[in-house]
């Protein structure tokens, strides 16, 4: 799908409040509120637009620690990822699972109330999935956290 400079500034706009009505969105683009929503339909459709959510603080729901988790395994067979996956995937601490080049096989990211609820969270992920190594970073201060993409290179 070709993306021109309308799409990219409702992309933008989407991206910093997906609430914003079409006739606001519309406004805020230049266009029309009829060609806004064919628009942003027509991304739907494309999966360019693939849900659109409100953020929650975190910390106004006391789950105020992040963790960044490295998982390293010794076994790379289907069956093991299978296991894996479904065990990170029903674990909502759990807010995203990349899997990595390098040193480590899998980066997963971690919302806790506490240290106590991150081992809690630690016991059970061991129990669900057999891991070589386990390692978490404890996040000491958020600089930038975002769900913006660029779109400048479009």
């Amino acid at each position: 799908m070709e993306i021109d400079r309308f799409d990219r500034k409702i992309l933008r706009e989407l991206q910093r409040d997906a609430s914003v009505g079409v006739e606001d969105l519309g406004a805020r683009v230049g266009l029309s509120r009829n060609a806004c929503w064919r628009r942003v339909r027509r991304l739907e459709e494309a999966r360019i637009i693939t849900a659109r959510v409100a953020l929650v603080d975190p910390a106004a729901l006391g789950l105020e620690v992040s963790v960044f988790v490295a998982v390293r395994t010794d076994r790379h067979d289907p069956d093991w990822l299978d296991t894996f996956t479904r065990a990170v995937r029903d674990m909502p601490e759990i807010q995203g699972v990349w899997r990595t080049s390098g040193e480590l096989d899998y980066l997963l990211k971690v919302r806790v109330a506490s240290v106590r609820e991150y081992d809690e969270f630690y016991q059970r992920l061991i129990r669900k999935v057999e891991v070589a190594d386990i390692s978490a970073s404890f996040v000491m201060e958020e600089i930038k956290d975002t769900t913006e993409l660029p779109l400048d290179h479009i």
